[in-house]
């Protein structure tokens, strides 16, 4: 009999956004797994829940190297994958933990498609997360819509193209994934005229957390990782 896989949202950091359906799984799986960059062994979701994990559960870290090199990405998912599936066949059940929501922008959605590849029959459970653009909506006191608006969620990794495609359909947008490419997203805003329109957050709910909405301070920054901005068409304060 397989063992049931669980995905598990954990939240954007601050730990006690934790779900109690989140914690009730985490003290009943046999493994938990979670990410770790290539560079080090550190996980933000493993930390974010250990107070809450048992001691006589198995802890492994799956290395998610940070690239586009889809040969390299194939590679590290293949090997996480056997590594998930070994657990599953042996009929323990297991936890993969990644920060926010395990459907949104997740590593979870690319192990849990390796992982049903190889064992299509594997029972599965996805618990939701607190996401990252909610807490810093909640934490700015920026609204992400209301009555009739519409808001957009995109991804910064590669740019501010995208706001171009999006903002004239949408009134409020999100960009996550921001702090690899944040002088030329900012570049971006600027050209379409949206500097006053705009509320940067990062490290929402932990040490450092930083909430701008003065767009030309923003130049100054050095994102951390977990960085985001919300664009509102017609403008903060409305």
């Amino acid at each position: 009999m397989l063992g049931t896989l669980y995905g598990i949202g954990v939240g954007p950091g601050d730990p006690d956004l934790l779900t109690i359906k989140a914690v009730k799984a985490l003290q009943k799986v046999h493994h938990l797994f979670a990410a770790s960059s290539s560079k080090n062994d550190y996980s933000l979701a493993l930390e974010i829940v250990r107070e809450h994990v048992p001691p006589d559960t198995s802890i492994h870290l799956l290395d998610f190297p940070m690239t586009f090199d889809k040969t390299h990405l194939e590679r590290a998912w293949h090997a996480n994958c056997l590594t998930v599936v070994e657990k599953l066949e042996a009929g323990h059940d297991v936890a993969f933990v990644t920060l926010g929501d395990p459907m949104t922008f997740s590593t979870f959605i690319y192990l849990l498609r390796k992982v049903r590849s190889r064992l299509p029959q594997v029972p599965v459970v996805t618990i939701p997360g607190i996401t990252a653009y909610q807490a810093a909506a909640a934490c700015a006191q920026v609204p992400l819509a209301e009555a009739e608006e519409t808001f957009t969620v995109i991804s910064g990794a590669k740019g501010g193209e995208a706001l171009g495609h999006v903002l004239p359909f949408s009134d409020n947008v999100v960009l996550m994934k921001t702090y690899k490419k944040f002088p030329q997203i900012l570049e971006q805003i600027r050209a379409m005229g949206l500097e006053d329109r705009c509320c940067f957050v990062s490290r929402c709910g932990l040490e450092g957390q930083t909430v701008e909405k003065d767009f030309e301070k923003l130049s100054e920054l050095n994102p951390h990782y977990l960085s985001l901005l919300i664009l509102k068409r017609q403008g903060l304060d409305t």
